[in-house]
This record gives structure tokens, sequence and C-alpha cells, in this order.
């Protein structure tokens, strides 16, 4: 059985729950479980409160339950991608909600769990799938994509720089053996990466894993559907709360907000507005919040953290 035992560090902690301002009765919805520590505050916070974790990670379902079995009587765990997010609430007679909360990114139990395949610090089989079920793994990619398709991942999802020439040493690569492992694969990539660009700065490895774990999951497909979704499940002064860990991801939360405010759309010189924008949302902080220098000497892994706020008009 696997070990209840685990490291979760809430990132924004106090600060998400200030925006979501708790409502006594109300109901929330913590739509990356993970760890359960944004959901164990949320429901410690507030007595009256009911609440509703949904996971794609069965194991995180497993753990968050063990660490909330004291709210039990509060809480309802759904096993399933945020994606989903309306069809999820209504197989358990919910069609609203009082505030909705988006962690994005991989979780803590998940880099430090190396037989998951997350992690390049850890050699084990390439996976990177949140939901073990999913159908495509890191694994399938890495030995299955084009060379422009994988620079395309590498460099749109990771931001990297090398991108073009990773790729060409992962194609050069598989065509003498398959890529099993992350040891491979961290192996490619320092060689791919000329010595002086790999010195003083984060991991050679971190932006290609971070690309493909994204293109394994569709994390950004999945974050805009559930923005999507999410709105109309709000009640009138509902919240949602949505922490990011990338630019795209942030990028993504900022333009949909923006495209809710209402603002008018017309070409510029129509003497009248035609578009008919109306405002659902209202943003609760302008410009997103960060963690605060404490927060990182504590949790390094909120360094890139950002959260940004709207209230359901």
């Amino acid at each position: 059985m696997r070990s209840m035992h685990f490291a979760h560090e809430p990132v924004l902690l106090h600060e998400s729950l200030e925006a979501l301002a708790l409502k006594p009765g109300g109901t929330y919805v913590d739509c990356t479980l993970g760890g359960a520590g944004h959901s164990l505050a949320i429901l410690s916070t507030e007595p009256s409160i009911k609440l509703v974790g949904i996971d794609q990670d069965p194991a995180a379902l497993e753990r968050a339950g063990h660490r909330l079995q004291h709210y039990r009587d509060r809480v309802t765990l759904v096993h399933g991608n945020f994606r989903d997010i309306t069809r999820l609430l209504a197989g358990i007679g919910i069609s609203q909600a009082d505030g909705i909360l988006l962690d994005i990114g991989v979780s803590s139990p998940q880099l430090n769990e190396g037989e998951r395949g997350f992690s390049y610090h850890h050699d084990a089989p390439l996976d990177m799938r949140m939901n073990p079920e999913g159908a495509v793994s890191a694994q399938d990619l890495v030995n299955g994509l084009s060379q422009k398709e994988l620079t395309r991942i590498i460099s749109e999802y990771g931001e990297e720089r090398w991108a073009a020439r990773i790729a060409q040493f992962i194609v050069n690569y598989r065509e003498q053996e398959p890529i099993r492992t992350t040891g491979q694969l961290v192996g490619i990539i320092k060689s791919a990466i000329p010595v002086g660009a790999r010195q003083g700065g984060p991991h050679p490895a971190r932006r290609t894993f971070q690309a493909l774990r994204i293109a394994v999951n569709d994390e950004l497909g999945a974050l805009q559907s559930a923005l999507e979704q999410s709105v109309p499940l709000l009640r009138q002064g509902g919240r949602i709360v949505v922490i990011t860990f990338h630019s795209l991801e942030d990028r993504i939360v900022k333009e949909f907000f923006q495209s809710c405010l209402g603002r008018c759309i017309c070409p510029p010189g129509l003497p009248v507005c035609a578009c008919g924008q109306q405002a659902t949302l209202k943003l609760v902080n302008n410009k997103p919040i960060v963690p605060s220098a404490a927060e990182l000497a504590k949790n390094p892994r909120a360094r890139s953290a950002k959260l940004r706020a709207a209230e359901r008009l």
C-alpha cells in the first residue's frame, strides 16, 4: 500500500483564503486537490462550509481522504479532470458554488515520487501522466512525435532556447534505441545543450520536462476549458481563484478574465457600441499576487507562482 506520509506545502495559502472570501454555509470546489493543503485550510477556517475536492490522480485522492477524514461529513471527493468540472459537479448534484480554486501544475508529492516520471532527479520510467489511466505518456511523445513537433512543444511550453537542438538529439538517439526512462532523457538533454549554457542556471532538463508534462496532460487546454465552465457555476458574488506557475498559464487566466469584464470589442470609429458585451466577472486583484519573501524562503518551489482572482457579477 502507498505510504500516506508525504510532503506538501500549499502555495499562497493565506492569499488564497483571502481571495476566496469564504462565506458561512458556502460550497467550495478545490479543482486541484493534490495534497489537500488548501482544502484543509478552507474547511478549518469556516465550520459550516461544504467542500468538493477534484483530482485526476487516484493516489492524491487517497492521501487527501486520509488528511481530510476529520471533515468527512462536509467533504466530497471526486476522481476526474477539472476540465470536466460541470459534468463532475452535476454527477454529485451540484449546479452552483460560492468559490472555485484552481492550483495549476504538478504537486510536490508527484514530483517527489520518482516512479511517476515527473522528476529529472530520479531515474524512472518516462511517464508524467497525472492520471495514470491517461492514454499518452511522455515516453509516447519522445518516441513518436516528429522532430518539428518536438521542437514546437519544447519551445512553446518550455520556453527553451535550445529546443530545436534537443529535439534533434532526441530523434537521433531514438533511431538507435527507444527512450524509456527519465535518466536517458536527461542525458540526451545534457548532450544537446552546450556546456557553457548549462553553467549557473536551473537544471538543464527543467524546461524540457515541464514542456513534456504540459503536453502529456494537455494542461493549457484543460485550464481554458475549466475557466469557461467555472463562471456559469459561480453564484453571484462567488469567486474564482487561480494559481499558476508558468507564464503561458498566467496569460490564459489573465486574458480569460479580461474577456469577462464586458469591455467593448467594436472596431474603432463606430458611433455606437454594437458588440453588446456584458460583464460577468469583476477583478478582485488588478495585478497578480506573488509569494512573499518569507514564503519563498520556506518553499522555493513557489518562486514562479502567481494568483489571480475574480468575482461573479
